[in-house]
């Protein structure tokens, strides 16, 4: 991650737009706050991939974003949920810059509108290893359909 670009301003920038939902709380906390309606369950499903191993590195931004996010509403559809929001954690090498970020938000924006799912929060960090995406989705289902 560029060193210009500071975690906060990333978020407010690039990602609170992208939290809709009231439950996201503006993504100005380290949490979201979910309710699941009366007679159904929350559902939760994580998957993390990584570069060099689960996409090239080299791969479009917005393609690995959607990835990312697609893998985890596959999951919470195999089980006839519906899905809610996502938390999303980003582990970017110093090699990730600004216009990299604006085209993995891109990829987002444009899943969560295909797919009717908001983000609720994550966490952004540097690492010396490779780019790792990993995201936590939360769907919702009628109580006691789980198989």
């Amino acid at each position: 991650m560029e060193r210009s670009i500071h975690e906060f301003e990333l978020i407010a920038r690039l990602f609170a737009p992208l939290a809709t939902s009231k439950a996201a709380l503006g993504l100005k906390d380290d949490i979201a706050l979910l309710s699941a309606r009366r007679g159904h369950e929350i559902v939760v499903t994580t998957d993390a991939i990584i570069a060099g191993v689960d996409f090239f590195a080299n791969d479009p931004p917005d393609t690995i974003a959607q990835k990312a996010l697609r893998v985890n509403l596959s999951d919470l559809a195999a089980k006839g949920a519906q899905p809610l929001g996502y938390l999303l954690t980003l582990a970017l090498p110093k090699s990730v810059g600004s216009a990299w970020l604006r085209a993995f938000a891109s990829g987002l924006k444009r899943d969560q509108q295909k797919f009717g799912v908001t983000l609720l929060g994550g966490d952004i960090s540097s690492t010396p290893g490779p780019l790792c995406v990993s995201i936590t989705a939360f769907g919702e289902m009628p109580t006691g359909r789980a198989v």
